[in-house]
């Protein structure tokens, strides 16, 4: 298993990931002083999903490809705006993602 998650960057940026470990993973964005949200702290868990390791991977490469718009509906849960989002293609947010 593995999990797929979602930050909020202080900057209001989001990061999306995969991991094995996700508590481990945490720790790391909180104190590496490497790569995105190293410039970006402190960073929150905003949403997280456990699923098969290859469904992980696949979903992140996904969601890094939505709108920040898009993105925030995941976040709260608007399944909604989310099946709305995907169908018109709506663009969407603007600003960081």
């Amino acid at each position: 298993m593995a999990w797929v998650y979602l930050l909020k960057c202080a900057d209001g940026s989001f990061y999306v990931g995969s991991t094995r470990d996700l508590e481990q993973r945490l720790e790391e964005h909180s104190t590496s002083r490497i790569g995105f949200t190293s410039r970006r702290r402190p960073v929150t868990l905003a949403w997280s999903a456990e699923l098969d390791l290859g469904d992980a991977y696949a979903i992140e490469r996904r969601i890094h490809g939505w709108t920040r718009r898009k993105k925030q509906a995941l976040i709260d849960g608007d399944i909604d705006l989310l099946k709305a989002l995907a169908k018109r293609g709506v663009r969407g947010g603007g600003g960081p993602s």
